[in-house]
C-alpha cells in the first residue's frame, strides 16, 4: 500500500504544449498535486480550451497514440495503431514532460483509454462489440477479441518501457449502448434496462471464447433478441428500473442462459486485466478506471472485486454527484476493493463544482470513506488555490 496521499491532474499532451510544458508543470507543482495523468491514447472529442493561449476549441485525432510507439513490436499484427499528429511534430514531448516533472517533484502516470476506440472499431468491424442482432458498436473494441487482446497487451508492454508511476486504464471493459457517440437518436424511450440489453456483446469472438469456457451463449442471446423484439413494438416505455438496478444479475435468476452468461461476461474483463498485468513490470502500477461503483459495475461487465485482486489499484470516477453520494461510493468501493489502492475521480467542472468549499466537502468525503489518493480531471483553476484535502494542502503556494 502507498502511505503517501497522491493527488495527480489528468490532462492531455496538447494542454502542456499550447501552455509551455515547463510552465504547466510548474504551475500544477505549486498547487500541491503530487502527479500528472497524461494522455497516451485517445479518443475523438470537441475541448473548450480556456487556458491556451494559442486557441480556445481542440478536436483531437480520433483513436490515434499519444506516445512514440515501436512500430517493429505491431508488425505482426493484425490490429495496427496510429500516432497522433502532435506526437510525431513532438517526438521529444516525453522526454521534456518526465524532464520537467522531476524538477518540480511530480510523477507522471501513463492516462490509457483501452478498448473506447472508434477508428480502430471503422477499420475492423469484426473486433468490436456486436448486440443481440449483430449490430457492430464501433466505438467498443470487443475484450473477447484475440487481436484485440494482443493490441493490447503490445500497446501495455511498449508503454512499461516509460518510468510511469502508474497506467491508469480507462475503457477496459465493456462500454455498453448508453455511451454517446454523435448525434444520438432512439425515439422509443429506452430505460435502463433496455439499454443494457442492447449492449449485451454476442460477437463470433464472445461465442467463440464462451465455448472454450464451457458455456453456450446462443441461447441468451435468443432470448435478448426477443426482448428487444418486444422493446421495439411497445407504444410506451416500461420502466422495472429501481429492481433491475437493486437485483442485479439475480434479476435474471429466472432465465438461467442469460445469467449464466453474464457471470461469464465478467471474466473476459477480468482475464485481460490478468494479461496486462502479466506484461508490466512490477516498478509501474496498473489502475482501473471504473466510471461505475461496485453495485452496478456489472454493467460494464465488471466485477469489482475480481478487478481489485488483479490490479494495482482501482480509482473510482465520482462524476456528477454531491458530497455525501461521494463518500457513499468511496466507503462502499473501499469494503469491495479488498486493500488494495482506491483512488477518487473527481471533475473540477461547472456545475459539477461552483466553488472551492464544494470540492473541498467531496474530497473531505472521499477521504473520511478511505481513499488513497485523487486524480482531478482537466482543470486547475485559480478557484482551486489553499483547498485543504485533510493533511494535505492542495492548492498550497510553496
Amino acid at each position: 500500500m502507498n502511505e503517501r496521499m497522491h493527488y495527480s491532474l489528468w490532462t492531455y499532451p496538447w494542454d502542456l504544449l499550447d501552455i509551455g510544458i515547463e510552465e504547466a508543470m510548474a504551475e500544477i507543482a505549486a498547487t500541491g498535486l503530487t502527479g500528472v495523468s497524461l494522455t497516451t491514447s485517445y479518443h475523438a472529442g470537441r475541448f473548450l480550451q480556456p487556458r491556451s493561449p494559442k486557441r480556445k476549441v481542440y478536436f483531437p485525432e480520433d483513436g490515434t497514440l499519444y506516445f512514440p510507439f515501436r512500430e517493429a513490436n505491431y508488425r505482426s499484427l493484425r490490429i495496427r495503431p496510429a500516432a497522433a499528429s502532435l506526437i510525431r511534430e513532438t517526438p521529444d514531448f516525453w522526454d521534456r514532460a518526465f524532464e520537467a516533472a522531476e524538477k518540480h517533484g511530480l510523477d507522471i502516470s501513463g492516462w490509457t483509454v483501452c478498448l473506447h476506440n472508434t477508428k480502430l472499431g471503422m477499420e475492423y468491424p469484426d473486433t468490436t462489440v456486436k448486440n443481440a442482432y449483430g449490430d457492430a458498436y464501433y466505438y467498443n473494441l470487443c475484450p473477447s477479441n484475440e487481436d484485440v487482446r494482443l493490441y493490447m497487451t503490445t500497446m501495455l508492454a511498449d508503454l512499461a518501457r516509460y518510468p510511469f508511476r502508474a497506467l491508469e486504464l480507462e475503457s477496459l471493459n465493456f462500454m455498453g449502448f448508453p455511451h454517446e457517440f454523435h448525434h444520438e437518436k432512439d425515439g422509443v424511450g429506452l430505460t435502463v434496462k433496455d439499454e443494457f440489453l442492447l449492449s449485451l456483446c454476442f460477437c463470433d469472438s464472445c461465442k467463440k471464447r464462451a465455448s472454450r469456457d464451457g458455456l453456450d451463449i446462443a441461447g441468451a442471446q435468443r432470448i435478448v433478441r426477443g426482448w428487444l423484439d418486444e422493446l421495439c413494438e411497445r407504444e410506451l416505455p416500461i420502466s422495472d428500473d429501481e429492481r433491475f438496478m437493486r437485483e442485479g444479475i439475480g434479476y435474471f435468476e429466472d432465465y438461467p442462459d442469460v445469467a449464466d452468461y453474464l457471470r461469464w461476461r465478467a471474466t473476459v474483463v477480468t482475464s485481460l486485466a490478468g494479461d496486462l498485468k502479466a506484461v508490466v513490470p512490477e516498478r509501474t502500477r496498473l489502475y482501473f478506471l471504473s466510471l461505475l461503483t461496485p453495485d452496478s459495475s456489472w454493467l460494464f461487465g465488471v466485477d469489482f472485486e475480481a478487478i481489485a485482486k488483479v490490479n494495482d489499484g482501482i480509482v473510482v470516477c465520482c462524476y456528477d454527484t454531491g458530497a455525501e453520494p461521494v463518500g457513499t461510493q468511496m466507503a462502499l468501493s473501499r469494503r469491495h476493493a479488498h486493500g488494495t489502492e482506491l483512488f477518487t475521480g473527481l471533475r473540477v467542472f461547472y456545475p459539477e463544482v461552483r466553488g472551492k468549499q464544494e470540492l473541498i466537502d467531496k474530497v473531505t468525503a472521499a477521504r473520511r470513506a478511505g481513499t488513497n489518493g485523487y486524480v482531478f480531471y482537466n482543470s486547475y483553476p485559480p478557484q482551486t488555490h489553499g483547498l485543504d484535502t485533510g493533511g494535505h494542502r492542495y492548492g498550497q503556494k510553496r
